[in-house]
């Protein structure tokens, strides 16, 4: 799965656009106070985290972005 599935994934299951971002596919504005999030590192690594109270918490890192993604769904549905 890429971030392009992913996203028709979420909103096929009913997940709220407002519950998550997901980096260069889904980045709603204005920006919640809180949600998860798909997004890759500097490195090359895909993370896994939460958003809340103005700071980004990782959960998990990922090799690429097929286990991100599943990841971010398992998290949301």
């Amino acid at each position: 799965m890429d971030r392009q599935r992913l996203r028709s994934a979420l909103r096929a299951a009913g997940v709220a656009d407002g519950h998550y971002r997901i980096e260069g596919v889904h980045e709603p504005a204005p920006t919640p106070p809180d949600f998860l999030y798909l997004r890759r590192t500097p490195d090359g690594a895909w993370e896994t985290g939460a958003y809340e109270r103005g700071r980004y918490e990782v959960i998990a890192r990922h090799e690429d972005e097929a286990a991100a993604c599943a990841h971010l769904l398992a998290l949301l549905t």
